[in-house]
């Protein structure tokens, strides 16, 4: 298994391209393309405390359900907003990507080159 992992949507071009970069820096990751196969609550409650962020900067808002869900109503505790992105996989934004540097939510997909390991 290698030892970066990206939680990876094929339809997005921001997702794409941080794959890209992986790959050019001579990695091969471990693709979870989360939306077939969705994070548990343990895995993206860990996910989002190894990023340092709020559950709502995971959030993905366009393209997604989270107009008709309501979900900028400040009334969501974070337990709620989790069982959302569980319920639908799609508000999860992307790529979240892990290395031994650590995680990040690579928006832009350049991002993802501060966590790359130095070949």
């Amino acid at each position: 298994m290698s030892s970066i992992i990206i939680y990876h949507n094929p339809a997005c071009g921001t997702s794409r391209k941080a794959l890209e970069l992986i790959r050019q820096s001579g990695a091969e990751p471990t693709v979870i393309e989360y939306l077939k196969t969705p994070p548990d609550r343990e895995t993206l409650r860990g996910l989002i405390a190894a990023m340092g962020v709020l559950v709502r900067d995971v959030l993905r808002q366009k393209g997604s359900p989270y107009d008709e869900l309501g979900l900028s109503d400040p009334k969501w505790t974070d337990e709620q907003l989790i069982d959302f992105m569980l319920q639908h996989p799609i508000l999860i934004n992307r790529p979240i990507v892990v290395t031994p540097l650590g995680a990040r939510l690579c928006r832009p997909s350049e991002t993802v080159l501060d966590i790359l390991p130095r070949r």
